[in-house]
């Protein structure tokens, strides 16, 4: 899937997950979203959760995931939503960067939990997590997509910061250049054999 269309402007740009996913990312719990392309935006991105009901299975797969990613960091007492809503605008997270998978597994500066959450091409990095106190109805879309005007409105006097369990600052290379946190732009700081395995690694994903 298409993350948007060439040259498309966004103003208050949103995107639909799946549940739990959603409310996970919108919680803090969920640090790095991924997907198979790069992240068109940087800044505020409001986050919708999609129509279909998460299965109880997935659910349990999907927290087990999370509370061994964060033991890892020595952290036991992960709070989840108690519920996951669906067909709902959520809250928003800051979106400060973008990186290949590879990039992130070999980036030292951030805690090994997170680390670990990328399971996809193109790692999204969220900070400054927050919720809406009443999450309300709207239809989603594919990709990203900008919020109406009217429900930007409404949205914004509405949001609550979110105490993450692990609140992570993702290292910008250059603070007043909002995209030079991109795919390719920390490979160069890798060193040794470390560089020498992400090379490999971005070689194999282009065959």
């Amino acid at each position: 899937m298409s993350g948007s269309k060439s040259g498309e402007k966004y103003t208050n740009p949103c995107l639909t997950m799946h549940q739990p996913w959603a409310s996970l990312l919108v919680y803090g719990i969920k640090r790095v979203e991924g997907r198979s392309w790069p992240s068109p935006v940087r800044g505020r991105l409001w986050i919708h959760a999609a129509s279909k009901v998460p299965d109880p299975a997935t659910i349990k797969v999907v927290e087990d995931f999370y509370r061994e990613i964060y033991a890892v960091n020595g952290i036991t007492n992960v709070r989840f939503p108690e519920h996951y809503p669906i067909s709902r605008l959520l809250g928003c997270v800051e979106v400060v960067g973008c990186i290949k998978r590879e990039e992130l597994e070999h980036w030292e500066e951030v805690p090994e939990g997170v680390r670990i959450e990328g399971q996809t091409d193109f790692c999204w990095l969220c900070e400054q997590p927050q919720k809406l106190v009443v999450p309300f109805e709207m239809p989603g879309h594919e990709g990203v997509y900008n919020l109406e005007k009217k429900i930007y409105d409404a949205a914004v006097r509405g949001l609550l910061p979110v105490e993450s369990p692990l609140p992570v600052k993702f290292p910008i290379p250059n603070p007043r250049d909002p995209f030079s946190l991109k795919p390719g732009s920390l490979t160069s700081n890798f060193k040794g054999s470390k560089a020498s395995d992400l090379e490999k690694s971005e070689g194999q994903m282009h065959l």
